[in-house]
């Protein structure tokens, strides 16, 4: 018999996760503070509930995607929120980007009340997670992990088990690091081919073919020749997640110096743009200061998987 889940957090990446869930026969029970997000994912299957609390309690084992570890904690531990609801024994596996010493912290405050934590972050973009083809990124117990495998891979294609709780925290913000460094260079890498007079879709696909490609150049390059930017993640939510690599830079005397400079690149972007920008809109800094658009027809408005 398959689990039963509370999903918290339908944001563009929670809802689709999901939405996931739901397509391959799990129960699901929702929570959001947006109601339009749960009536999307009750009109999938799902029941609603009215806190995080009852969520878990109805389900038993309770997943979150949120946006911050304050929101995470609040979610978690706060008033009405999941440890209230999960019966001892019950399991939090939390998706939400966080650094290793706060789901450290967060999974010692459920253990305490007898739950056990599977981090679970997520890598490969929104448009991976609306067709459940994102990748999984675990740090937990193994049996944990092997016990609620099958819905974590329902909604990613691949997992890795990378240590105990704390240890995917570190791959992910590695990743995500790596992934705006990646998206900064594209950017570069595109202007310079306009100011040289080049095609730019014929440059974007003698790129993806060359040792300079990236998944980042094949994915959001695109949006940017589109002119849409819209990827599905924020100027704010970049600048959370270079934090976190850049403090963890520091306690483990790793100098960043690309990832710090890449951080006040986007300093300078929501400072320009607004936090609530995507993080592909980094690029429009550097066509506003060029005074040329990076544009090509045949390029989508929105990535599908």
């Amino acid at each position: 018999m398959s689990e039963s889940y509370a999903f918290i957090g339908l944001g563009h990446l929670g809802g689709n996760l999901a939405a996931s869930l739901i397509r391959n026969g799990f129960a699901v029970t929702v929570f959001d503070r947006n109601p339009a997000a749960v009536e999307s994912l009750v009109a999938l299957g799902a029941t609603a509930a009215n806190s995080p609390a009852e969520a878990a309690a109805k389900a038993g084992n309770a997943i979150s995607c949120l946006p911050s570890p304050k929101v995470s904690e609040a979610v978690l531990a706060g008033p009405g929120g999941l440890i209230e609801g999960l019966p001892e024994g019950g399991t939090w596996i939390e998706m939400s980007t966080n650094g290793r010493d706060e789901i450290v912290r967060l999974a010692a405050l459920a253990s305490a009340k007898g739950v056990e934590t599977l981090e679970c972050p997520v890598t490969g973009g929104v448009h991976l997670a609306a067709v459940g083809k994102i990748t999984a990124l675990v740090g937990g117990d193994a049996a944990l992990y092997a016990r609620h495998r099958t819905a974590i891979e329902a909604m990613c294609a691949k997992s890795f088990l990378m240590g105990p709780v704390g240890s995917a925290a570190v791959i992910k913000v590695i990743t995500n690091m790596l992934a705006f460094i990646h998206l900064v260079a594209a950017g570069e890498a595109l202007m310079l081919a306009k100011q040289g007079g080049l095609d730019l879709a014929q440059s974007y696909h003698a790129i993806v073919a060359s040792s300079g490609n990236s998944f980042v150049h094949e994915t959001e390059s695109q949006l940017i020749l589109n002119g849409s930017y819209d990827i599905g993640f924020t100027m704010d939510l970049a600048l959370k997640d270079l934090g976190f690599a850049l403090a963890m830079g520091e306690q483990s005397g790793v100098p960043l110096d690309l990832a710090s400079h890449v951080k006040a690149i986007f300093e300078q972007g929501k400072a320009a743009y607004g936090g609530s920008a995507w993080s592909t809109q980094i690029v429009k800094l550097l066509e506003d200061a060029v005074g040329t658009e990076l544009r090509a027809p045949g390029f989508p408005a929105k990535l599908e998987g």
